[in-house]
């Protein structure tokens, strides 16, 4: 018999891979069984499990702004309808004031039940990012929308499975009768099943571990789990000293934070006192954004072999001003503050903590479409180099861990070209150690589209540490057919035709250390 009491370190191990492992396989199904090629072939999706209160125990390693946000969305729930969860019911939420990151990534929860169907053990979630969920533009990106209301169909724990029975016709009318609908409703749904699939995955293996190890033990472990990571993130912050940093975004809004180590308590406050106020455009990031944004940087500081979970964010103190860009009221736009500005939050985590470089600092967010096709990719660029290592050519970075779609699959399944892919040459940053370079991405469209780029560090460069060169800003323009040149902003919707081309070039990161001191 296991004593409880204290964690057996073999167990620990044990139960620590078991729990990843589970989310692993909510993973595999999740993209087996799914539609469309943004979660099938990108793997732009998360799955993860939590305990009774909805706390993070474990994730497979998926997207980390999701993965740091998503037990808001869980305790959301059970806040909201705690009392009235069902067996074989799921919900479905994508607010981004109750934990959601952005529209188009819409997470499905399963609580898990006990054998007598009385008391809720667990949770398992899924969180997958829609090709398309409606809003102003095809993709659900939009560069310039101003409201939440803009950017599409916004699900706040909506219940999608009712007692076993797939509520398809409720589903069907939410995603029509909206001023921005769906433009492909049977892709919607087919991926809200490969979701409810995954679920299930994920209730069937904690089902398995339960009847195995025993409930007690399997909660016990939980919280063992949990306590290690905490343990695991006081020792990253054993070693480290105060710093702060403020980062110019290319629209003009700043980011400031200030960190400050409490050594007798080996604990560590997050001031974000300073940053601009909530914006009229969609960079605003909903506050679970930010709380993955420093959820991962911690996590990252730790040696240890651990999953991201609650007991990661323990010994942080978060200062999170409300209405600030950081921290926005509704109905301001975010579909950016997911994808572009979590990533400036870690980038000046990092330039406050001194270790580590600017990298791109964007996920160089590009959709296109129109009523037959929507599309979405993020495109890698250069990370930051470090102390004593250079940064990476063509790597997806931070907040993002995506693929990119193989040119054969986006060539069969979409009227476009990919003419050309190919690292940015020198366009990491210079120093002892060097930024990795960015890429160049061009697009050749097939039949008329709506192109949308939502992109960062396209007017200010991704910065360099201890005398490291910046990166190079990344680029955006159109080549038309008759060989004419149009250079776009940062964010920017044009209408393509047949034989013109979309260019994308991504940002360098930043280098380390001055030059001539490399042996």
């Amino acid at each position: 018999m296991l004593n409880l009491s204290k964690p057996n370190p073999i167990y620990l191990e044990i139960f620590k891979n078991l729990y990843q492992f589970i989310a692993e396989q909510m993973g595999i199904t999740l993209q087996n069984t799914a539609s469309s090629v943004n979660i099938k072939e990108r793997l732009d999706f998360s799955c993860a499990i939590f305990d009774q209160q909805g706390l993070l125990v474990a994730n497979a390693p998926h997207i980390p702004v999701h993965l740091g946000s998503m037990s808001e969305s869980v305790k959301s729930l059970i806040q909201d309808k705690g009392n009235n969860l069902q067996p074989g019911d799921v919900y479905l939420s994508n607010n981004p004031y109750n934990g959601g990151t952005h529209l188009p990534d819409v997470t499905a929860i399963t609580p898990v039940f006990d054998d007598t169907n009385q008391h809720i053990l667990f949770y398992v979630a899924s969180r997958g990012h829609q090709a398309d969920i409606g809003g102003i533009t095809p993709g659900s990106m939009p560069p310039h929308s101003t409201s939440i209301l803009e950017e599409g169909i916004l699900f706040d724990n909506f219940l999608l499975v009712e007692k076993g029975q797939f509520r398809e016709q409720e589903v069907r009318e939410i995603l029509a009768k909206n001023p921005y609908p769906a433009r492909n409703p049977e892709q919607n749904i087919a991926d809200f099943q490969a979701q409810i699939a995954a679920n299930e995955k994920g209730v069937q293996e904690l089902q398995k571990m339960v009847t195995q190890y025993g409930l007690e033990t399997v909660q016990a472990y939980m919280k063992f789990v949990q306590d290690n990571a905490e343990e695991c993130v006081r020792k990253a912050i054993d070693v480290l000293t105060d710093g702060e940093f403020s980062y110019e975004m290319d629209q003009g809004a700043v980011i400031k934070v200030k960190v400050t180590i409490d050594d007798k308590n080996r604990s560590a406050t997050i001031d974000f006192t300073g940053t601009s106020e909530q914006l009229t455009n969609n960079f605003n990031a909903p506050k679970a954004v930010t709380q993955a944004a420093v959820l991962y940087v911690f996590r990252t500081l730790v040696n240890d072999n651990i999953p991201l979970n609650a007991g990661c964010l323990k010994p942080l103190h978060l200062i999170i001003p409300q209405g600030s860009l950081l921290n926005p009221k509704y109905p301001a736009a975010v579909v950016a503050g997911n994808v572009e500005t979590s990533q400036v939050i870690v980038d000046a985590l990092y330039g406050a903590l001194g270790i580590l470089a600017a990298s791109q600092g964007t996920m160089n967010n590009f959709t296109f479409g129109n009523e037959n096709y929507q599309y979405y990719e993020t495109i890698c660029g250069g990370s930051g180099a470090g102390f004593n290592f250079d940064g990476t050519d063509a790597v997806h970075t931070h907040m993002t861990n995506s693929r990119l779609t193989d040119p054969e699959v986006l060539e069969f399944r979409y009227p476009v070209l990919v003419e050309e892919f190919k690292i940015r040459e020198n366009s990491g940053g210079k120093g002892q150690y060097s930024g990795g370079n960015g890429v160049i991405r061009n697009i050749k469209f097939l039949e008329p589209m709506t192109a949308n780029i939502l992109s960062s560090h396209r007017v200010i460069a991704p910065f360099g540490l201890a005398e490291g060169e910046a990166g190079k800003v990344g680029k955006n323009w159109v080549k038309r057919k008759d060989g004419t040149e149009e250079i776009l902003n940062s964010t920017a919707t044009i209408e393509m035709t047949s034989g013109d081309h979309f260019i994308i070039e991504t940002p360098g990161g930043g280098g380390f250390g001055q030059s001539e001191c490399r042996i």
